[in-house]
């Protein structure tokens, strides 16, 4: 037993305690959470039009204050109010201000309370699976990145490198202390994880001419490899096509999506990867006593 399961011990005796932190500290979290995915995506096309206005020696005409996760205070976008700490309660300032701005009255979209919501229930989820353990509270960054990752790439098809990246060493970091692989299963992973998607890439360019994924879902697939091992990646890319199979049809039936507007890769792989974290196990042996 290592020094976080022996600290986390004592605390196992109270169930409904530490999920109902788990719930307060999801929630907290989902708040900032919405703060990353709506800045980083920014923060990337500024530090990208700064680098090649430099290059290209030229004057940067939208040059603005520099931003960052924590500067400038969060503000409505519609009149520019600075809101006030009592209105950024996850899910009750929602509620208070029944999806208005205190100040224009503007909406608000009911994304950000769904996104607090859902790392809430999400992170309650991850501590009932994994117990309260070295195991589930470590597994509480994996999900919160995941999040992050999943919504970044809906809105902009990217999936950024300071978050995937920093995943795949923190997962590495983690198997070096055997928490959920063994580090060669790890190291493993990361590479076959990083390497599958890339021979896919190219051979359906080298076939079509196209594009059919990004470089991010590469590193994506290779973090969830260094967290979980080789030995449960063909289980998430068989759970990301499933799960990008049916959500792709449903759209398309239900919403009436065009099936030719390209649909970004990352959230079936994130959705795909927090279900082998939590129950891929459980699915291999599943699928291998049906094949008999």
């Amino acid at each position: 037993m290592n020094t976080l399961d022996l600290w986390l011990a004592p605390w196992r005796h109270y169930p409904e305690g530490y999920l109902l932190t788990g719930l307060i500290l999801g929630l907290l979290i989902g708040s900032f959470l919405n703060v990353v995915i709506y800045r980083i995506p920014k923060m990337l096309e500024q530090e990208f039009r700064t680098e090649c206005c430099d290059l290209l020696t030229i004057k940067n005409d939208k040059a603005t204050t520099p931003l960052s996760l924590s500067t400038p205070r969060s503000s409505c976008p519609h009149c520019n109010h600075a809101i006030k700490p009592w209105e950024n309660i996850p899910l009750l300032s929602y509620i208070l201000l029944k999806g208005r701005c205190s100040q224009c009255n503007a909406s608000i979209s009911a994304r950000y309370p769904l996104v607090e919501l859902a790392t809430g229930l999400l992170s309650v989820l991850i501590l009932i699976t994994l117990g309260l353990t070295s195991e589930g509270v470590i597994g509480l960054l994996l999900l919160w990145c995941l999040i992050a990752l999943t919504m970044i790439d809906i809105d902009t098809q990217l999936l950024p490198d300071n978050i995937t990246l920093p995943l795949l060493w923190l997962g590495l970091l983690v198997n070096l202390f055997g928490v959920y692989s063994d580090i060669h299963s790890a190291l493993w992973g990361a590479i076959i994880g990083y390497l599958s998607l890339w021979s896919v890439y190219w051979l359906f360019k080298l076939v079509t001419g196209k594009e059919g994924m990004g470089y991010g879902d590469f590193k994506l697939l290779a973090a969830l490899g260094a967290w979980m091992g080789w030995q449960l990646l063909p289980c998430i890319i068989l759970l990301s096509s499933i799960v990008g199979a049916t959500i792709g049809i449903a759209g398309i039936i239900i919403l009436g999506r065009d099936k030719n507007i390209p649909i970004p890769f990352g959230p079936y792989l994130a959705i795909a990867g927090l279900i082998a974290f939590l129950w891929g196990e459980q699915i291999t042996q599943a699928y291998l006593q049906f094949l008999g």
